[in-house]
């Protein structure tokens, strides 16, 4: 069995969102002012060393245009490797690769590589993703890298409607550059009252 992990880069109020160009999104590159050494080996471990990424459309496309072009770094070479599963209308334009169109039934393709032997899969970036994932019990570990700023505009990693969950805090590591790494397992419905 195949687990699904999402790791996400995100701004204190929620933002996941990187790109400039994107929806008019004001803020580019927010996250480069705090990347070290350190945080590198970090998230590196952090994605393990092998995985097969899980990306909506824009993720991959956005994704696509860089990492390619970017080989020599571990990071790179990892993501390059990686197979990209794609949730997407249109697989037949698809050019990073390894990879593989999830089809009409998204969920239900990842559940038959998920009851597969494999690496990991990750999502990162996706947040129309997210929510169905967790809905659908179909991730079993959040990796929150936390950025010690605000946005105040921005798509959130959880959207409005998410569905409750519980989830049990695995580890946190502190970065020299204000950045917390905090792993979460799944832990089945919200308790409460």
């Amino acid at each position: 069995m195949r687990r699904l992990r999402i790791i996400e880069h995100i701004s204190l109020d929620g933002v996941i969102q990187h790109s400039a160009d994107e929806d008019g999104f004001p803020y580019s590159d927010w996250t480069g002012p705090y990347r070290t050494p350190e945080g590198r080996e970090a998230m590196l471990a952090a994605y393990g060393g092998s995985f097969d990424l899980l990306l909506g459309r824009r993720t991959y496309d956005l994704w696509s245009g860089f990492w390619p072009k970017a080989p020599g770094s571990p990071m790179a070479d990892a993501l390059n490797a990686a197979t990209k599963y794609v949730a997407t209308h249109r697989p037949e334009s698809l050019a990073w690769g390894p990879f593989e169109g999830l089809g009409p039934d998204p969920l239900g393709r990842l559940r038959q590589l998920k009851a597969q032997d494999g690496p990991d899969l990750i999502l990162s970036g996706s947040s129309t993703l997210t929510s169905p994932l967790l809905d659908q019990g179909l991730a079993e570990e959040v990796l929150l890298a936390v950025y010690p700023v605000l946005l105040g505009t921005g798509k959130r990693l959880f959207a409005e409607g998410t569905p409750p969950r519980a989830f049990e805090l695995v580890r946190t590591q502190a970065l020299p550059s204000g950045i917390l790494l905090t792993t979460y397992r799944a832990a089945g419905a919200l308790k409460h009252g």
